[in-house]
């Protein structure tokens, strides 16, 4: 598949991130915003990038849990992969980077992609529902607004939902099977006997984690690698000198965290250019931050957060042979 027969969806996510920078920028100062770029601390910012791949580090540790029960991989393998993967959903829309992420690996270490991307969508779930107990906590330190508290219940509803639908498609399976070989029948044969042979890879990968031991790791990994994210917003409001200026309380990180990976989560513009900076407004709109150094922090702290990533996984998928704007179909629907 190329970037190419993509078109619709880049041009809708090109279309949603310019709408939310318009809202981003309609109400500010731009020579508040200027000054505050000037008054930047990058000692902050440079101790920041490292906690990035640290947290990167400990997501690849936490897939080797999930990959486990299919295959033992190595950790530098998944990490590769996730951030070549990572790299993509900064170039491309709607997560298209998760589908490379799957194929990536299973090309370098001959391991199921379909089966892989089923583990993809567990750690995805295992994120929602970690995000949702950082919103709950968060509540109890600062009111939200009506609309994120909404936006939080329809994440939790469509979880909740998710995770149900795995767990009776992979206990039921031979039943939701004879249903998708009737809705597959009208395509070419070769096309359905390679879309039930990946669904049925995907179902594989849906397995619980070898040890009950393994559970505790993953959820300890889970809240780390939330306590970095939250760590990297801390350090950019420290660089920008926010803490003192504005009067910042410590949690402040933490409802930035929540309100921005609301943005995260839901597939919009490619690197989530947009809807990030204005959920970044939003959060600091809250603690009286005018909008247009809430717009500076806002693209300090994507590009940090985004630009790394984008130039090492530009780099491993070069090391790796991939290319990421012709990616053939294989990356679009995982084999088995």
């Amino acid at each position: 598949m190329s970037l190419g027969s993509n078109k619709i969806r880049l041009v809708l996510g090109c279309l949603i991130g310019a709408g939310f920078l318009y809202l981003a920028g309609r109400n500010v100062d731009f020579s508040l915003m200027w000054e505050a770029f000037t008054k930047v601390n990058y000692g902050f910012v440079l101790i920041a990038v490292p906690v990035i791949f640290l947290s990167h580090f400990l997501r690849a540790l936490r897939w080797r849990y999930l990959m486990n029960p299919i295959k033992r991989v190595d950790v530098a393998s998944l990490l590769s992969a996730l951030l070549i993967g990572y790299m993509a959903n900064i170039l491309m829309p709607a997560h298209l980077g998760e589908l490379l992420r799957a194929y990536v690996l299973g090309k370098k270490r001959e391991v199921s992609a379909s089966s892989t991307f089923a583990t993809i969508v567990v750690e995805r779930i295992i994120d929602v529902f970690a995000l949702l107990l950082l919103m709950v906590f968060a509540i109890l330190l600062y009111p939200f607004p009506d609309w994120i508290n909404k936006a939080g219940y329809a994440m939790l509803a469509g979880t909740v939902v998710l995770f149900v639908f795995l767990i009776l498609l992979k206990k039921y399976f031979p039943f939701f099977e004879r249903f998708l070989h009737l809705f597959l029948k009208p395509l070419p044969k070769g096309l359905q006997e390679r879309l039930e042979r990946g669904i049925r890879s995907f179902v594989l990968g849906i397995v619980p984690l070898r040890k009950g031991w393994d559970y505790l790791v993953v959820a300890v990994l889970s809240v780390v690698i939330w306590v970095c994210y939250g760590f990297i917003i801390h350090l950019v409001l420290y660089a920008m000198d926010f803490v003192s200026l504005y009067r910042l309380p410590w949690w402040t990180s933490l409802i930035v965290l929540v309100v921005t990976t609301i943005g995260v989560v839901v597939p919009s513009s490619p690197g989530y250019v947009g809807t990030y900076h204005w959920l970044c407004q939003v959060s600091l709109a809250m603690f009286a931050v005018p909008a247009g150094p809430a717009l500076s922090f806002a693209i300090l702290v994507h590009g940090v957060n985004f630009l790394p990533v984008l130039i090492v996984g530009l780099i491993l998928a070069y090391y790796e042979g991939v290319e990421i704007f012709r990616v053939d179909r294989q990356t679009a629907s995982p084999k088995a």
